[in-house]
Protein backbone atom coordinates (compact mmCIF):
# COMPACT_ATOMS: atom_id res chain seq x y z
CA UNK A 1 0.00 0.00 0.00
CA UNK A 2 1.33 3.43 -0.96
CA UNK A 3 0.40 6.66 0.75
CA UNK A 4 1.29 10.13 -0.56
CA UNK A 5 1.99 13.10 1.72
CA UNK A 6 3.93 16.34 1.64
CA UNK A 7 6.62 15.39 4.16
CA UNK A 8 7.84 12.23 5.86
CA UNK A 9 9.50 12.80 9.23
CA UNK A 10 11.69 9.94 10.44
CA UNK A 11 12.00 9.89 14.24
CA UNK A 12 9.50 11.00 16.89
CA UNK A 13 11.67 12.58 19.56
CA UNK A 14 11.31 16.29 20.36
CA UNK A 15 12.93 17.44 17.10
CA UNK A 16 10.73 15.20 14.96
CA UNK A 17 7.65 16.20 16.94
CA UNK A 18 8.34 19.93 16.56
CA UNK A 19 9.05 19.49 12.85
CA UNK A 20 5.80 17.58 12.34
CA UNK A 21 3.79 20.06 14.43
CA UNK A 22 5.13 23.14 12.62
CA UNK A 23 4.47 21.64 9.19
CA UNK A 24 1.10 20.24 10.24
CA UNK A 25 -0.06 23.57 11.63
CA UNK A 26 0.99 25.18 8.34
CA UNK A 27 -1.49 22.88 6.59
CA UNK A 28 0.80 20.23 5.14
CA UNK A 29 0.24 16.49 5.27
CA UNK A 30 2.89 14.76 7.37
CA UNK A 31 3.63 11.13 8.20
CA UNK A 32 5.97 10.46 11.11
CA UNK A 33 7.62 7.04 11.33
CA UNK A 34 9.16 5.89 14.61
CA UNK A 35 10.85 2.57 15.37
CA UNK A 36 9.77 2.48 19.04
CA UNK A 37 6.33 1.11 19.91
CA UNK A 38 5.40 4.26 21.84
CA UNK A 39 6.88 7.36 23.39
CA UNK A 40 10.36 6.74 24.76
CA UNK A 41 9.11 7.83 28.21
CA UNK A 42 12.56 8.23 29.77
CA UNK A 43 14.48 11.48 30.25
CA UNK A 44 17.40 12.26 27.96
CA UNK A 45 17.74 16.02 27.51
CA UNK A 46 17.56 17.95 30.77
CA UNK A 47 17.14 21.60 29.81
CA UNK A 48 16.29 24.14 27.14
CA UNK A 49 16.65 27.88 26.61
CA UNK A 50 14.34 30.84 26.04
CA UNK A 51 14.57 30.60 22.25
CA UNK A 52 13.30 27.02 22.46
CA UNK A 53 10.59 28.07 24.90
CA UNK A 54 9.44 30.68 22.39
CA UNK A 55 8.98 27.88 19.84
CA UNK A 56 7.10 25.71 22.35
CA UNK A 57 4.89 28.65 23.33
CA UNK A 58 4.16 29.41 19.67
CA UNK A 59 3.02 25.78 19.37
CA UNK A 60 0.75 26.28 22.38
CA UNK A 61 2.31 23.73 24.76
CA UNK A 62 3.79 26.21 27.25
CA UNK A 63 0.89 26.05 29.70
CA UNK A 64 1.10 22.26 29.87
CA UNK A 65 4.84 22.44 30.55
CA UNK A 66 5.22 25.34 32.97
CA UNK A 67 3.97 23.60 36.16
CA UNK A 68 6.91 21.17 36.11
CA UNK A 69 9.62 23.43 34.68
CA UNK A 70 12.30 24.97 36.86
CA UNK A 71 13.63 28.34 35.68
CA UNK A 72 17.27 28.10 36.76
CA UNK A 73 19.19 31.38 37.36
CA UNK A 74 22.74 30.01 37.41
CA UNK A 75 25.04 27.08 36.76
CA UNK A 76 28.04 26.52 39.01
CA UNK A 77 31.33 24.78 38.29
CA UNK A 78 33.28 23.75 41.39
CA UNK A 79 36.47 21.79 41.98
CA UNK A 80 36.97 18.75 44.22
CA UNK A 81 37.42 21.03 47.26
CA UNK A 82 34.12 22.81 46.61
CA UNK A 83 35.71 26.08 45.43
CA UNK A 84 33.64 27.97 42.86
CA UNK A 85 35.54 28.08 39.57
CA UNK A 86 32.90 29.36 37.13
CA UNK A 87 29.37 30.62 37.41
CA UNK A 88 27.11 31.11 34.42
CA UNK A 89 24.18 33.49 34.85
CA UNK A 90 20.76 33.13 33.22
CA UNK A 91 18.24 35.99 33.21
CA UNK A 92 14.71 35.56 34.55
CA UNK A 93 13.51 37.12 31.27
CA UNK A 94 15.74 36.59 28.27
CA UNK A 95 15.90 37.97 24.77
CA UNK A 96 13.04 35.74 23.63
CA UNK A 97 10.71 36.86 26.41
CA UNK A 98 11.06 33.77 28.59
CA UNK A 99 13.52 32.63 31.25
CA UNK A 100 16.92 31.95 29.70
CA UNK A 101 17.26 28.43 31.10
CA UNK A 102 14.62 25.87 32.01
CA UNK A 103 15.21 22.48 33.61
CA UNK A 104 12.71 19.84 32.46
CA UNK A 105 11.66 16.21 32.64
CA UNK A 106 11.67 15.19 28.99
CA UNK A 107 8.75 12.71 29.07
CA UNK A 108 6.45 15.60 30.05
CA UNK A 109 7.66 17.61 27.05
CA UNK A 110 7.16 14.67 24.71
CA UNK A 111 3.66 14.03 26.08
CA UNK A 112 2.66 17.65 25.40
CA UNK A 113 4.11 17.58 21.88
CA UNK A 114 2.54 14.19 21.16
CA UNK A 115 -0.86 15.50 22.22
CA UNK A 116 -0.39 18.43 19.84
CA UNK A 117 0.68 16.28 16.89
CA UNK A 118 -2.22 13.87 17.38
CA UNK A 119 -4.66 16.80 17.49
CA UNK A 120 -3.67 17.77 13.93
CA UNK A 121 -5.76 15.80 11.40
CA UNK A 122 -3.09 16.08 8.71
CA UNK A 123 -0.31 14.58 10.89
CA UNK A 124 -0.12 10.77 11.00
CA UNK A 125 2.13 9.09 13.60
CA UNK A 126 3.29 5.52 12.95
CA UNK A 127 4.95 3.80 15.91
CA UNK A 128 6.71 0.42 15.64
CA UNK A 129 7.58 1.38 12.07
CA UNK A 130 11.35 1.34 11.51
CA UNK A 131 12.55 2.46 8.09
CA UNK A 132 14.09 -0.47 6.22
CA UNK A 133 14.71 1.06 2.80
CA UNK A 134 15.06 4.51 1.28
CA UNK A 135 15.06 5.79 -2.28
CA UNK A 136 14.67 9.19 -3.89
CA UNK A 137 14.85 11.02 -7.18
CA UNK A 138 14.36 14.59 -8.41
CA UNK A 139 10.61 14.40 -7.81
CA UNK A 140 9.91 12.47 -4.62
CA UNK A 141 11.22 10.43 -1.68
CA UNK A 142 10.04 6.93 -0.79
CA UNK A 143 10.64 4.85 2.30
CA UNK A 144 9.68 1.32 3.19
CA UNK A 145 8.76 0.71 6.81
CA UNK A 146 8.27 -2.54 8.68
CA UNK A 147 4.88 -1.59 10.07
CA UNK A 148 2.71 -3.51 12.50
CA UNK A 149 0.48 -4.66 9.61
CA UNK A 150 3.42 -5.64 7.42
CA UNK A 151 5.69 -3.66 5.07
CA UNK A 152 4.35 -0.31 3.91
CA UNK A 153 5.74 2.16 1.41
CA UNK A 154 5.35 5.88 1.97
CA UNK A 155 6.11 8.54 -0.59
CA UNK A 156 6.42 12.28 -0.11
CA UNK A 157 7.79 15.44 -1.64
CA UNK A 158 10.39 15.76 1.12
CA UNK A 159 11.81 13.77 4.02
CA UNK A 160 13.26 15.17 7.23
CA UNK A 161 15.46 12.74 9.16
CA UNK A 162 15.23 13.34 12.92
CA UNK A 163 16.27 9.78 13.77
CA UNK A 164 19.11 10.49 16.16
CA UNK A 165 22.82 9.95 16.34
CA UNK A 166 22.58 6.46 14.80
CA UNK A 167 20.40 7.82 11.99
CA UNK A 168 19.35 5.14 9.50
CA UNK A 169 18.78 7.83 6.90
CA UNK A 170 22.22 9.41 7.28
CA UNK A 171 23.88 6.02 7.10
CA UNK A 172 21.79 4.96 4.10
CA UNK A 173 22.98 8.11 2.31
CA UNK A 174 26.59 7.34 3.35
CA UNK A 175 27.13 10.84 4.70
CA UNK A 176 30.43 11.32 6.51
CA UNK A 177 30.84 12.95 9.92
CA UNK A 178 33.41 15.43 11.17
CA UNK A 179 34.66 14.34 14.59
CA UNK A 180 35.94 16.94 17.08
CA UNK A 181 37.58 14.12 19.02
CA UNK A 182 35.65 14.58 22.28
CA UNK A 183 34.26 11.18 23.26
CA UNK A 184 33.78 10.38 26.94
CA UNK A 185 31.72 7.61 28.64
CA UNK A 186 29.37 8.70 31.43
CA UNK A 187 26.83 6.99 33.68
CA UNK A 188 23.55 8.86 34.04
CA UNK A 189 21.39 8.19 37.11
CA UNK A 190 17.87 9.65 37.29
CA UNK A 191 15.77 9.91 40.44
CA UNK A 192 12.13 10.72 41.10
CA UNK A 193 11.92 12.75 44.31
CA UNK A 194 9.44 11.66 46.96
CA UNK A 195 9.73 14.91 48.90
CA UNK A 196 11.59 18.22 48.70
CA UNK A 197 15.33 17.72 49.17
CA UNK A 198 18.10 20.34 49.27
CA UNK A 199 20.17 19.24 46.24
CA UNK A 200 22.22 21.58 44.05
CA UNK A 201 20.02 22.27 41.01
CA UNK A 202 22.84 22.91 38.52
CA UNK A 203 26.37 21.90 39.50
CA UNK A 204 29.44 20.55 37.69
CA UNK A 205 32.20 19.13 39.84
CA UNK A 206 35.63 19.10 38.24
CA UNK A 207 37.10 16.37 40.41
CA UNK A 208 39.95 14.56 38.62
CA UNK A 209 39.12 11.45 40.65
CA UNK A 210 35.63 11.45 39.09
CA UNK A 211 34.02 14.39 37.24
CA UNK A 212 30.38 14.66 38.25
CA UNK A 213 27.26 16.56 37.22
CA UNK A 214 24.31 17.21 39.54
CA UNK A 215 21.33 18.73 37.81
CA UNK A 216 17.60 19.20 38.27
CA UNK A 217 15.41 17.73 35.55
CA UNK A 218 12.22 19.54 36.41
CA UNK A 219 10.59 20.08 39.79
CA UNK A 220 10.20 16.43 40.77
CA UNK A 221 13.25 14.72 39.26
CA UNK A 222 17.01 14.97 39.62
CA UNK A 223 19.97 13.65 37.66
CA UNK A 224 23.46 12.64 38.78
CA UNK A 225 26.01 11.92 36.04
CA UNK A 226 29.40 10.34 36.68
CA UNK A 227 32.27 10.12 34.24
CA UNK A 228 33.46 6.53 33.82
CA UNK A 229 36.99 5.25 33.35
CA UNK A 230 35.79 3.22 30.36
CA UNK A 231 32.56 2.04 28.73
CA UNK A 232 33.16 -1.41 30.24
CA UNK A 233 33.20 0.18 33.73
CA UNK A 234 29.43 0.66 33.46
CA UNK A 235 28.75 -3.04 33.99
CA UNK A 236 30.08 -2.73 37.54
CA UNK A 237 29.08 0.83 38.39
CA UNK A 238 25.41 0.51 37.38
CA UNK A 239 24.67 -1.66 40.44
CA UNK A 240 21.96 0.24 42.40
CA UNK A 241 23.82 -0.18 45.70
CA UNK A 242 26.88 1.47 44.16
CA UNK A 243 24.73 4.28 42.74
CA UNK A 244 23.19 5.00 46.15
CA UNK A 245 26.65 5.15 47.72
CA UNK A 246 27.73 7.65 45.08
CA UNK A 247 24.82 10.00 45.83
CA UNK A 248 24.79 9.52 49.61
CA UNK A 249 25.97 13.07 50.26
CA UNK A 250 22.78 14.37 48.61
CA UNK A 251 20.09 11.67 48.72
CA UNK A 252 18.93 8.74 50.83
CA UNK A 253 16.63 5.93 49.63
CA UNK A 254 13.74 7.43 51.61
CA UNK A 255 14.11 10.68 49.61
CA UNK A 256 13.72 9.35 46.09
CA UNK A 257 13.28 6.42 43.74
CA UNK A 258 16.07 5.47 41.35
CA UNK A 259 14.21 5.27 38.04
CA UNK A 260 17.02 4.83 35.54
CA UNK A 261 20.72 4.09 35.24
CA UNK A 262 22.11 4.37 31.72
CA UNK A 263 25.42 4.89 30.00
CA UNK A 264 26.09 7.48 27.32
CA UNK A 265 29.21 8.32 25.41
CA UNK A 266 29.18 12.08 24.91
CA UNK A 267 30.28 12.79 21.36
CA UNK A 268 31.12 15.75 19.14
CA UNK A 269 30.14 14.92 15.56
CA UNK A 270 28.79 17.03 12.69
CA UNK A 271 27.53 15.68 9.37
CA UNK A 272 29.26 17.07 6.30
CA UNK A 273 25.98 17.11 4.33
CA UNK A 274 22.67 18.12 5.86
CA UNK A 275 20.74 17.88 2.59
CA UNK A 276 20.77 15.35 -0.20
CA UNK A 277 18.19 16.44 -2.77
CA UNK A 278 14.77 16.17 -1.12
CA UNK A 279 16.16 14.62 2.08
CA UNK A 280 17.25 16.79 5.00
CA UNK A 281 18.92 15.91 8.31
CA UNK A 282 17.99 17.61 11.58
CA UNK A 283 18.90 17.29 15.26
CA UNK A 284 21.26 14.50 16.31
CA UNK A 285 21.07 13.00 12.82
CA UNK A 286 22.98 16.10 11.64
CA UNK A 287 25.04 16.93 14.73
CA UNK A 288 25.90 15.59 18.18
CA UNK A 289 27.45 17.76 20.86
CA UNK A 290 28.55 17.22 24.48
CA UNK A 291 25.89 18.27 27.02
CA UNK A 292 27.87 20.85 28.96
CA UNK A 293 25.96 23.80 27.48
CA UNK A 294 22.57 22.06 27.42
CA UNK A 295 22.21 22.90 23.73
CA UNK A 296 21.74 19.53 22.03
CA UNK A 297 17.94 19.50 21.88
CA UNK A 298 17.83 23.28 21.51
CA UNK A 299 20.00 23.07 18.40
CA UNK A 300 17.72 20.41 16.94
CA UNK A 301 14.63 22.54 17.53
CA UNK A 302 16.38 25.46 15.84
CA UNK A 303 16.91 23.12 12.88
CA UNK A 304 13.20 22.29 12.90
CA UNK A 305 12.18 25.95 12.92
CA UNK A 306 14.60 26.83 10.13
CA UNK A 307 13.49 23.93 7.96
CA UNK A 308 9.76 24.18 8.61
CA UNK A 309 9.22 27.72 7.36
CA UNK A 310 11.40 27.13 4.28
CA UNK A 311 9.64 23.87 3.44
CA UNK A 312 6.33 25.66 3.91
CA UNK A 313 7.32 28.29 1.32
CA UNK A 314 8.48 25.59 -1.11
CA UNK A 315 5.43 23.35 -0.66
CA UNK A 316 3.08 26.30 -1.19
CA UNK A 317 5.06 27.24 -4.34
CA UNK A 318 5.92 30.62 -2.85
CA UNK A 319 9.63 29.89 -3.27
CA UNK A 320 11.77 27.48 -5.24
CA UNK A 321 13.55 24.52 -3.67
CA UNK A 322 16.85 26.39 -3.95
CA UNK A 323 16.08 28.15 -0.66
CA UNK A 324 16.64 24.81 1.10
CA UNK A 325 20.33 25.22 0.30
CA UNK A 326 20.36 28.01 2.89
CA UNK A 327 19.47 25.55 5.67
CA UNK A 328 22.95 24.14 6.21
CA UNK A 329 24.60 27.46 5.30
CA UNK A 330 22.75 29.11 8.17
CA UNK A 331 22.67 26.38 10.76
CA UNK A 332 26.04 24.66 10.44
CA UNK A 333 28.25 27.61 11.54
CA UNK A 334 25.95 28.17 14.51
CA UNK A 335 26.08 24.48 15.47
CA UNK A 336 29.87 24.35 15.08
CA UNK A 337 30.28 27.39 17.32
CA UNK A 338 28.10 25.87 20.05
CA UNK A 339 29.76 22.46 19.70
CA UNK A 340 33.26 23.91 19.92
CA UNK A 341 32.33 25.85 23.05
CA UNK A 342 30.79 22.73 24.58
CA UNK A 343 33.91 20.70 23.77
CA UNK A 344 36.11 23.39 25.33
CA UNK A 345 34.09 23.40 28.54
CA UNK A 346 33.85 19.60 28.58
CA UNK A 347 37.59 19.12 28.25
CA UNK A 348 38.19 21.63 31.01
CA UNK A 349 35.68 20.01 33.35
CA UNK A 350 36.81 16.41 32.74
CA UNK A 351 40.55 16.77 33.37
CA UNK A 352 41.68 13.55 35.07
CA UNK A 353 45.32 14.45 35.77
CA UNK A 354 45.50 15.92 39.34
CA UNK A 355 48.34 18.31 38.47
CA UNK A 356 46.60 19.64 35.38
CA UNK A 357 43.35 19.96 37.35
CA UNK A 358 45.15 21.97 40.05
CA UNK A 359 46.62 24.22 37.35
CA UNK A 360 43.14 24.72 35.89
CA UNK A 361 41.74 25.56 39.31
CA UNK A 362 44.42 28.17 39.97
CA UNK A 363 43.82 29.84 36.61
CA UNK A 364 40.03 29.95 37.01
CA UNK A 365 40.18 31.16 40.62
CA UNK A 366 42.59 33.94 39.59
CA UNK A 367 40.27 34.91 36.74
CA UNK A 368 37.33 35.12 39.15
CA UNK A 369 39.31 37.47 41.39
CA UNK A 370 40.19 39.72 38.46
CA UNK A 371 36.55 39.98 37.37
CA UNK A 372 35.25 40.46 40.93
CA UNK A 373 33.57 37.05 40.62
CA UNK A 374 31.03 38.40 38.10
CA UNK A 375 28.87 35.58 36.69
CA UNK A 376 29.45 34.76 33.04
CA UNK A 377 26.63 35.04 30.49
CA UNK A 378 26.41 32.69 27.53
CA UNK A 379 26.12 34.33 24.13
CA UNK A 380 25.52 32.39 20.93
CA UNK A 381 26.21 33.72 17.44
CA UNK A 382 23.59 34.81 14.96
CA UNK A 383 23.27 33.58 11.38
CA UNK A 384 25.67 35.09 8.87
CA UNK A 385 24.81 33.86 5.38
CA UNK A 386 21.51 32.64 4.02
CA UNK A 387 17.93 33.72 3.42
CA UNK A 388 18.13 37.39 4.39
CA UNK A 389 17.57 40.86 2.96
CA UNK A 390 20.15 41.94 0.40
CA UNK A 391 21.31 44.94 2.40
CA UNK A 392 23.48 43.98 5.37
CA UNK A 393 21.84 46.27 7.90
CA UNK A 394 22.49 46.24 11.65
CA UNK A 395 20.97 43.20 13.33
CA UNK A 396 20.43 41.18 10.16
CA UNK A 397 20.80 37.47 10.96
CA UNK A 398 20.60 38.05 14.70
CA UNK A 399 18.01 36.58 17.04
CA UNK A 400 15.10 38.99 17.46
CA UNK A 401 13.74 40.04 20.82
CA UNK A 402 10.24 39.42 22.16
CA UNK A 403 8.59 41.90 24.48
CA UNK A 404 5.21 42.55 26.06
CA UNK A 405 2.70 44.41 23.87
CA UNK A 406 -0.94 45.44 24.11
CA UNK A 407 -3.34 45.62 21.15
CA UNK A 408 -6.25 47.00 23.17
CA UNK A 409 -7.76 43.58 23.81
CA UNK A 410 -4.80 41.54 25.03
CA UNK A 411 -1.58 42.31 26.90
CA UNK A 412 1.04 39.56 26.51
CA UNK A 413 4.22 38.63 24.72
CA UNK A 414 4.19 39.59 21.04
CA UNK A 415 3.64 36.07 19.66
CA UNK A 416 0.64 35.53 21.91
CA UNK A 417 -0.91 38.81 20.70
CA UNK A 418 -0.17 38.77 16.96
CA UNK A 419 0.66 35.12 16.26
CA UNK A 420 3.72 33.46 14.81
CA UNK A 421 5.03 33.78 11.25
CA UNK A 422 6.71 36.56 9.30
CA UNK A 423 6.59 39.93 11.08
CA UNK A 424 7.40 43.42 9.83
CA UNK A 425 7.89 45.57 12.93
CA UNK A 426 7.64 49.32 12.46
CA UNK A 427 8.27 52.38 14.58
CA UNK A 428 5.58 55.08 14.06
CA UNK A 429 7.60 57.15 11.57
CA UNK A 430 8.37 54.05 9.48
CA UNK A 431 4.71 53.12 9.17
CA UNK A 432 4.08 56.21 7.06
CA UNK A 433 6.71 55.06 4.55
CA UNK A 434 4.85 51.84 3.77
CA UNK A 435 2.45 52.39 0.88
CA UNK A 436 -0.98 50.79 0.89
CA UNK A 437 -0.29 48.47 -2.08
CA UNK A 438 2.78 46.93 -0.45
CA UNK A 439 0.99 46.66 2.89
CA UNK A 440 -1.85 44.76 1.20
CA UNK A 441 0.62 42.44 -0.58
CA UNK A 442 2.25 41.64 2.74
CA UNK A 443 -1.10 40.97 4.37
CA UNK A 444 -2.14 38.66 1.53
CA UNK A 445 1.18 36.83 1.90
CA UNK A 446 0.53 36.21 5.58
CA UNK A 447 3.11 38.74 6.82
CA UNK A 448 1.88 40.52 9.93
CA UNK A 449 2.71 44.25 9.79
CA UNK A 450 2.97 45.56 13.34
CA UNK A 451 3.18 49.28 13.94
CA UNK A 452 4.14 50.25 17.49
CA UNK A 453 2.05 53.11 18.81
CA UNK A 454 -0.68 52.34 16.30
CA UNK A 455 -1.57 48.64 16.24
CA UNK A 456 0.11 47.72 19.49
CA UNK A 457 1.73 49.50 22.42
CA UNK A 458 5.29 48.64 23.47
CA UNK A 459 4.40 48.19 27.14
CA UNK A 460 7.89 47.81 28.63
CA UNK A 461 9.74 49.85 26.00
CA UNK A 462 11.74 46.80 24.92
CA UNK A 463 11.17 47.35 21.21
CA UNK A 464 11.90 51.06 21.46
CA UNK A 465 15.25 50.27 23.12
CA UNK A 466 16.05 47.53 20.59
CA UNK A 467 15.31 49.73 17.59
CA UNK A 468 17.43 52.48 19.15
CA UNK A 469 20.35 50.07 19.67
CA UNK A 470 20.11 48.97 16.04
CA UNK A 471 19.66 52.53 14.80
CA UNK A 472 16.73 51.52 12.62
CA UNK A 473 13.03 52.17 12.12
CA UNK A 474 11.88 48.80 10.76
CA UNK A 475 12.78 45.16 11.45
CA UNK A 476 11.60 42.17 9.41
CA UNK A 477 11.57 38.93 11.41
CA UNK A 478 11.37 35.39 10.01
CA UNK A 479 9.15 32.65 11.52
CA UNK A 480 12.23 31.14 13.21
CA UNK A 481 12.65 34.47 15.10
CA UNK A 482 15.82 35.56 13.25
CA UNK A 483 16.04 39.01 11.69
CA UNK A 484 15.50 38.98 7.92
CA UNK A 485 16.57 42.60 7.58
CA UNK A 486 16.38 46.12 9.01
CA UNK A 487 15.75 49.58 7.60
CA UNK A 488 16.69 53.05 8.81
CA UNK A 489 15.10 55.40 6.26
CA UNK A 490 11.79 55.63 4.42
CA UNK A 491 13.44 54.40 1.21
CA UNK A 492 15.01 51.44 3.02
CA UNK A 493 11.66 50.56 4.61
CA UNK A 494 10.06 50.34 1.18
CA UNK A 495 12.90 48.16 -0.17
CA UNK A 496 12.75 45.87 2.87
CA UNK A 497 8.98 45.50 2.57
CA UNK A 498 9.25 44.68 -1.15
CA UNK A 499 11.91 42.04 -0.47
CA UNK A 500 9.76 40.47 2.23
CA UNK A 501 6.74 40.43 -0.09
CA UNK A 502 8.82 38.81 -2.84
CA UNK A 503 10.16 36.17 -0.45
CA UNK A 504 6.69 35.15 0.66
CA UNK A 505 5.58 34.86 -2.96
CA UNK A 506 3.19 37.74 -3.45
Amino acid sequence: MTRQQDVIVVGYGPVGMVTAALLGRAGHTVSVVERYTGLYNLPRAASFDDETMRTLAALGVDEALLPDLRAQPDYQWRNASGELLLEQHFAAVGRSGWAEWYMMYQPYLEKALDDLCRSLPNVRVLHASPVTALKYDDHAVAVEVAGTQGPEQLTADYLVACDGGNSFVRQALDIDLDDYGFSEPWMVCDFRLRRPVAIPPALQIGDPAGPTSVISIGRTHHRFSFMLDSEEDFQTQQDPARVWRRVAAYLEPDDADLIRVATYTFRSLIAREWRRGRILLAGDAAHQMPPFLGQGMCSGIRDAQNLAFKLDLVLRAKAGPDILATYQREREPHVRSVTEKGVELGRRQTIRDPELAAERDRALLAAREQTAAAPQALRFPGLADGLFALASGPGRGGLSIQGVVDDGTCRALLDQVVGAGFHLLLMPQAAAALDRTTAERLQEAGVRVISFGREVDDIEGSYTRWFSELGCQAVAVRPDFYVFGTASSAAEVRVLAEELAALTGQ
